[in-house]
């Protein structure tokens, strides 16, 4: 297996006023992913209209940021050594959350455990969703590597909580 790109995405839906983002959540967003990536992220629109959750086609729907080769393994090494120790009651990332192709996704539920950030200036909070994107790989390859690179599973039958 070869991971390929890291895909990091903070939805911004719950922050829409009339079909427009508000510019001090945009700014704190494209702050936040630029600081901890190095790259500037690009907008996602809708790409359907949904009554439901009042979400209109072309409406701003989250911000992205796809890191690829040196940016990606410095992304990987600060994810794992610094930002997920940082989190509060971590028992591990969930061992399950492979596709089949090997990718891994998780959550971040705030954006405060990157040592990067200061929160003294941030003013809102938002989580992000991570993708680790692999080529020619499986689930089992692709745990296995990301076991080696250091990635903290949670134990088997743990399940992440406090008994």
């Amino acid at each position: 297996p070869k991971l390929s790109k890291i895909i990091v995405n903070v939805g911004v839906g719950k922050q829409l006023e009339n079909q427009k983002l508000k510019p001090d959540y945009r700014d704190a967003v494209i702050g936040t992913l630029t600081t901890i990536t190095g790259q500037r992220p690009v907008m996602v629109k809708a790409k359907v209209s949904v009554s439901n959750f009042k979400v209109r086609e072309g409406a701003p729907s989250a911000f992205m940021v796809t890191v690829r080769r040196e940016r990606m393994w410095s992304f990987l090494d600060r994810l794992v050594n610094l930002a997920m120790p940082r989190i509060k009651d971590f028992r591990g990332v969930k061992a399950t959350s492979f596709d089949p192709g090997g990718s891994y996704s998780f959550g971040l539920t705030e954006q405060a455990v990157w040592p990067e950030i200061n929160m003294a200036n941030i003013n809102q909070t938002h989580g992000m969703n991570i993708n680790l994107v692999f080529e020619r790989s499986n689930p089992a390859m692709s745990r296995f590597m990301l076991a080696e690179l250091g990635f903290p599973f949670e134990k088997e039958g743990d399940g992440g909580r406090r008994r």
